[in-house]
């Protein structure tokens, strides 16, 4: 008996927000702070707890927090990075922006982030930095990571846009072991503010450097100004950015940081339930990993054309997804000298996968019937 279409479309990954974010957010609009002002503050400490890290900088993105992260560390025109291909354009864009050449090697095939062997490989005397991609929320291998950055001196910035509320042995909290790590709150991720990003660190200094470049490269905290303690007077002492966080932002970010554990907690609920009804179909299922904190659910086809599956399951009302195009596929990247088929592990699982719905108010019913579809696409594969 054919799959009954559902009347509604069923979203990839809409935010999850209620009542106490709308309040929140009227609370922030209320008081007169708009922008960056005491939420942001708030927000930074509360996030630095929670992520158990000294420093927390709020910023308007996780690509605006990469970038600074790499003009605070140094980088410069020559400098080689070696990262991923398997991640967004934001990892090697702002290594472009920086004056820096990205140096993509391939991922290994379990979680599919960053195989550290790769890494030694690629390492020449122009390297100066390693960026792990902490792909759809597992952890990469940051104690083979972190060995290789301090036999050849290389500084080491985590982009964990997928990875907030996760944990590097399900212990430490993702944010503390490299030099710089950068968070992304876009809408579709475990939390979100819309639209935002934090980057910490344990370095004093370099949070320090992270909030002078945020803003313009002021030498004074600009909402303080405007405050009866304020004073007028600043200095600019280097070319900054304009990439700060907002007070409304901070209102969500406080909000959602506090449902994130249970956010968390929800999405492998609906892991479980998928990986015990697609149990025996023609697909390669994700493997759970400890400390991950599954932002995506991403399948592998073994056998079929996966673009004819998407639109089947569009025909369901179903959305999915594809993480990532690799880098290296791109036109805008054809300077860096790579090609189809130069990362084996990273070109196949592009091939063949497509991520499935998955947040945390994710319906039990909701699963099930993803996951009948899916069912019935494959027996026509």
């Amino acid at each position: 008996m054919a799959l009954k279409k559902r009347g509604q479309f069923l979203p990839f990954c809409p935010p999850c927000t209620g009542e106490e974010e709308v309040r929140e957010v009227s609370d922030a609009i209320r008081s007169g702070w708009l922008s960056m002002g005491p939420r942001v503050a708030k927000f930074e400490e509360e996030f630095a707890k929670y992520s158990g890290v000294k420093h927390a900088v709020a910023v308007n993105s996780c690509t605006a927090g990469l970038h600074m992260s790499y003009v605070a560390l140094g980088l410069k025109q020559g400098d080689e990075v070696i990262t991923t291909p398997m991640t967004f354009a934001a990892t090697v864009n702002t290594i472009l922006h920086a004056g820096a050449r990205p140096v993509l090697v391939d991922v290994e095939p379990e979680q599919k982030c960053i195989d550290p062997e790769k890494i030694k490989e690629a390492i020449t005397d122009k390297t100066k930095a390693i960026v792990p991609v902490h792909f759809a929320g597992a952890p990469c291998d940051m104690k083979a990571i972190m060995q290789i950055a301090q036999d050849h001196n290389l500084q080491v910035i985590e982009d964990a846009a997928h990875s907030v509320g996760g944990t590097y042995d399900g212990k430490v909290k993702m944010g503390g072991l490299g030099n710089l790590t950068s968070f992304s709150f876009y809408a579709t991720k475990n939390m979100t503010t819309g639209e935002g990003g934090m980057v910490t660190t344990n370095d004093d200094a370099l949070a320090a450097r992270l909030r002078l470049l945020r803003l313009h490269g002021m030498n004074r905290d600009a909402w303080k100004r405007y405050t009866s303690s304020g004073n007028w007077y600043y200095e600019i002492v280097e070319p900054g950015f304009k990439v700060n966080m907002t007070d409304i932002n901070a209102a969500l970010g406080l909000v959602q940081l506090r449902k994130l554990d249970n956010f968390c907690k929800e999405r492998v609920r609906v892991v479980n339930k998928y990986q015990e009804l697609l149990k025996g179909l023609p697909l390669r299922l994700p493997k759970d990993k400890t400390g991950k904190v599954w932002h995506i659910y991403p399948i592998e086809l073994l056998r079929g054309d996966r673009a004819k599956v998407i639109d089947a399951l569009k025909e369901y009302n179903i959305g999915t997804s594809v993480f990532f195009i690799p880098i290296h596929h791109h036109p805008a990247y054809k300077m860096l000298g790579y090609k189809k088929g130069d990362f084996r592990v990273a070109d196949e699982y592009f091939e063949r996968t497509l991520a499935l719905p998955l947040y945390p108010h994710l319906k039990d019913e909701d699963v099930e019937y993803v996951a009948a579809a899916v069912k019935e696409v494959c027996s026509n594969l």
